[in-house]
């Protein structure tokens, strides 16, 4: 018998030639790979921004001294629950307009109802919270301008302010150091040590150029500066011999005030005073008592306390067939109606500046579908007022927000 050589087996034994492959995959383009990078970053971008953190910044001073102009803040939208998007035909990354422009960056034939996922931790009394104005019609709900406030009083908690100080539930709330009121220095000569003082105390004007507090002449108090400072720069300016006296700018209990407060004024300084106002010795500095609206809580309708749920049944709450008649009386379809429960929690808000700060005193409750987060940390800090070599505020990165 023959024998096959190895060479011949493996010849007649080798594998079917595979099947020729199909043209070479096209390579993506430069600028397709990059259109992916960019797409896939925004995507990214705008899932973390609507659901963890967000970056705000101070504009004004109605927080100071907690918190400064300048100050850059990450919000936490975990700690209550981010929202489902109200007004999903928008820009991403953008909230009211297009950046750089006047032009509007969302759509509002697309309204969606609103609900927030769970977070872990509830709105608690002195949280400064970052949340959606209320007043504002111009805007949904959750495009409207976000402003940061701390939250005195939480939904069923009654409010009362007696001489700038706040309590709740009959008893007194805590005072943060940093907190400010206004006073009006009486001081003769200004002088260098002046001067020097308001930058150690952090006593600014962001009107002037130099962020120093101007000069006045007045017929009441004479020459000085009305200035917005705290309760240690207070003690420190009674102790100087060039200042003559300090005026407490309170209001004094029982004196209505010019610009009026909510409920007086529903929208104020954004509408116009009631004819007859239903507390009209209520001001900024004595104010209440007042409860906060619960989500379940039933409350009786009058003639007196209708102004203060006005905006809730009417706006808040989207109830249907809801009017008001010439006497303020709030109608349902027609009917007067006698009672109301609440469908969601409430929340009351005021700044630290407790003389220079647009909050709940002057346009009543936060809804909680308008809250947006929690401010947890101050992550930049950058003086308005100062020079190049001295722009950041160094002591304040990475503070913690309290």
């Amino acid at each position: 018998m023959a024998v096959q050589s190895w060479e011949k087996y493996l010849e007649k034994n080798k594998p079917a030639p595979a099947p020729p492959a199909g043209p070479p995959k096209k390579r993506k383009s430069a600028m397709r790979e990059w259109g992916d990078a960019i797409l896939f970053a925004v995507v990214a971008a705008t899932l973390i921004r609507w659901a963890t953190f967000e970056a705000y910044t101070i504009p004004t001073p109605s927080m100071e001294h907690s918190l400064l102009v300048g100050d850059y803040l990450f919000v936490s939208k975990l700690h209550y629950g981010p929202r489902t998007p109200q007004t999903p035909l928008q820009v991403p990354l953008t909230h009211q307009t297009i950046w750089g422009t006047s032009l509007k960056s969302y759509s509002d034939l697309i309204q969606l109802p609103s609900y927030r996922l769970p977070g872990f931790s509830e709105i608690k009394n002195n949280d400064v919270v970052v949340f959606n104005v209320p007043f504002e019609a111009e805007h949904p709900a959750d495009l409207r301008t976000n402003y940061i406030k701390r939250c005195v009083a939480i939904a069923g908690d009654v409010l009362e302010i007696k001489q700038g100080q706040v309590f709740i539930n009959g008893k007194a709330a805590k005072n943060y150091p940093e907190m400010q009121s206004s006073y009006f220095l009486q001081v003769p000569q200004p002088n260098d040590d002046l001067a020097d003082a308001f930058k150690q105390f952090g006593v600014v004007n962001y009107d002037s150029p130099d962020g120093m507090p101007f000069q006045m002449q007045t017929a009441q108090y004479g020459l000085g500066y009305e200035v917005h400072m705290t309760k240690a720069a207070y003690d420190y300016f009674k102790q100087q011999p060039y200042v003559k006296g300090i005026v407490d700018l309170k209001t004094p209990v029982g004196q209505p005030e010019r610009q009026q407060v909510f409920p007086n004024n529903p929208d104020s300084p954004y509408s116009q005073p009631l004819q007859n106002p239903p507390f009209p010795t209520w001001s900024k500095d004595n104010y209440g008592p007042l409860q906060i609206p619960k989500e379940g809580q039933t409350v009786q309708l009058t003639a007196q306390n209708s102004p203060i749920y006005q905006k809730i049944i009417l706006r808040y709450e989207h109830n249907e067939g809801m009017s008001v008649d010439a006497n303020g009386q709030i109608l349902q379809n027609g009917q007067p109606l006698k009672s109301y429960t609440f469908k969601q929690n409430y929340y009351f808000m005021m700044g630290d500046n407790r003389h220079n700060s647009l909050d709940s005193r002057f346009w009543g409750f936060v809804p909680e579908d308008h809250i947006v987060g929690k401010a947890v940390l101050i992550w930049l800090s950058v003086d308005p007022n100062a020079s190049f070599a001295q722009k950041i505020r160094w002591s304040r990165l990475f503070n913690l927000v309290d």
